[in-house]
């Protein structure tokens, strides 16, 4: 029965280890709202510099994030902001490009 004692580790999709990560959350943070802004201005082909870029630097802030993630829960708000960065980003790309299709 010693089983009974222990705390149940293995939580859901969204488990934490209940300390606090202030760099990982802001980090997921603001890969959800880029990828957000890039996937919702890439329906739109004139908007094609903003989703580009924003794709861009979500891409790079979800990478890095993924890097030094710590928690399941942190590591699925970044594929989530990483996918949505990465779909606006080369539909940004297909529209124009970074710099308005020089």
């Amino acid at each position: 029965m010693a089983q009974a004692m222990r705390p149940n580790t293995v939580g859901g999709l969204f488990a934490t280890d209940g300390k606090p990560h202030p760099l990982q959350d802001t980090l997921m943070a603001v890969t959800l709202v880029l990828g957000i802004t890039s996937f919702v201005t890439a329906q739109f082909d004139f908007l094609h510099l903003l989703s580009s870029w924003t794709g861009l630097v979500g891409i790079l802030t979800g990478g890095y994030g993924q890097w030094i993630s710590v928690t399941t829960r942190e590591r699925f708000g970044l594929i989530v902001g990483l996918g949505a960065s990465a779909v606006g980003f080369f539909l940004g790309m297909a529209h124009g490009g970074l710099f308005g299709g020089l």
